[in-house]
């Protein structure tokens, strides 16, 4: 905070950090829209789900199971299990900017991986509260709004097959993946998860070798914990600051 007092909302750096990020995010909206449909899910059932569930990760986790073939049971089982992060999210964001009445339940739809990152990577607790709201409204209503345009346009494309999309959540939730795969600890849990799901597929319905997969992570994740770095795994999608500048929260 200046000396003179708190700058204006125009020239505040958390909501411009936050405002980027919300477009930058709201555009990637337009390939869940398109790959949902694809997956079969119809316009509206893919506008309700963004609506609702709101966490990307989850999202393309939950499309990529019915995709599959999967029941919407282990859709739900997958979807869930990514989500549990953004519940340890929302403990940190209660502690640091303390939201009362109404603002909670909407601070708790919004706590995701922007929004946290957006947050905390300010120091001025005035600037946390801004990039937190700018960043979590701004992906909220930007994601739904371009997944809505994704869904119309998936929608107009007719059978996903005939375009050879009907694989591709699952590849689009591997690109998600992918970049979260920083350290070789990581790499060999999904190595071995992977095995894992390959050795399940033979003998379980569709959908449910990503339970497996997830449960043999979870488990050497729990157990493996004592020996990890601090913070190991909790990074949030977007860092805000590039590493070394002295603000990032991860630094």
């Amino acid at each position: 905070m200046s000396p003179s007092g708190p700058a204006s909302l125009r020239h505040s750096p958390g909501a411009r950090v936050g405002l980027s990020i919300a477009v930058a995010t709201g555009l990637y909206g337009i390939s869940f829209g398109a790959l949902s449909v694809a997956s079969g899910l119809d316009v509206w059932q893919t506008a309700v789900l963004s609506l609702l569930l709101f966490t990307g990760g989850s999202q393309f986790a939950f499309i990529g199971v019915i995709a599959g073939g999967g029941t919407p049971v282990a859709a739900a089982s997958a979807a869930a299990l990514l989500g549990i992060r953004n519940a340890v999210y929302g403990m940190q964001m209660n502690v640091l900017l303390h939201p009362r009445g109404w603002r909670r339940f909407a601070a708790a739809h919004v706590t995701i991986d922007e929004s946290l990152a957006t947050s905390t990577g300010q120091t001025d607790p005035l600037e946390q509260k801004r990039g937190f709201w700018v960043a979590g409204v701004g992906v909220f209503v930007l994601w739904n709004l371009f997944t809505l345009i994704g869904a119309l346009a998936g929608d107009a494309l007719g059978d996903p097959k005939q375009w050879g999309l009907d694989g591709a959540a699952v590849a689009a939730f591997l690109g998600l993946l992918w970049p979260r795969l920083r350290s070789r600890d990581a790499g060999a849990i999904a190595v071995v998860s992977a095995l894992a799901t390959l050795l399940a597929v033979p003998f379980v319905p569709p959908g449910i070798p990503i339970l497996v997969a997830a449960v043999v992570a979870g488990l050497i994740g729990w157990f493996g914990s004592r020996d990890a770095p601090p913070r190991e795994g909790l990074e949030p999608d977007v860092d805000p600051y590039p590493q070394g500048d002295g603000r990032s929260p991860l630094s």
